[in-house]
């Protein structure tokens, strides 16, 4: 029987959902996976917004609950950290005890993209932590994003792919995602 693979990200916002969607699934397929993703499901009518955004959660959350494992694609999305979603879903498969993986198309750490939107203006206190000139602390642990994402892929014996992809290939590059694929069907077929 083939290993179900929960493909987390924010592809479902893009303009090309459709194409990114199945080009990521063809891809697992031809890992040995059996793909699940988001962008492949069939939502039941709802009477409101947020029952249609309800049962898109319901959904979601059958999928993962199938899936062996999952990869999660934590490319920055809308600001310096990854889609609130797919930390989530990768949150959501940790507490399930199932493998995860991930990968990033941007090679700047989460310290030094926080450095950046604050213009450079993060300095080390008098109480040994770095701060914004907002006065909050700021986490520098040489991680691609916050540590509970980060630290909870590698305390679980997941591996984190870091690429470099183009700005304007950020969520269409998917070299970062071939890679993170090979490490997951070593260690999981």
């Amino acid at each position: 029987m083939t290993k179900k693979i929960y493909l987390a990200g924010p592809e479902v916002f893009l303009s090309n959902a459709r194409d990114m969607l199945d080009a990521k699934a063809q891809l697992a397929r031809d890992a040995g996976f059996t793909p699940l993703s988001p962008g492949d499901l069939e939502i039941p009518p709802a009477d409101t917004k947020t029952g249609h955004g309800c049962n898109i959660n319901a959904i979601d959350e059958h999928m993962m609950l199938e899936a062996d494992a999952v990869i999660a694609n934590l490319t920055p999305f809308r600001g310096i950290a990854a889609d609130v979603g797919t930390s989530f879903e990768l949150g959501f498969m940790c507490a399930l005890g199932k493998p995860v993986f991930a990968y990033t198309n941007m090679a700047k750490n989460h310290f030094t993209r926080i450095q950046d939107h604050y213009a450079g203006d993060v300095s080390l206190s008098d109480d040994g932590r770095y701060r914004g000139p907002d006065g909050l602390s700021v986490e520098n642990f040489d991680m691609v994003d916050n540590l509970m994402l980060h630290g909870s892929i590698l305390r679980r014996g997941g591996a984190i792919i870091v690429g470099d992809a183009a700005p304007e290939e950020l969520y269409t590059d998917l070299t970062a995602f071939r890679e993170c694929l090979k490490l997951a069907a070593a260690k999981l077929l």
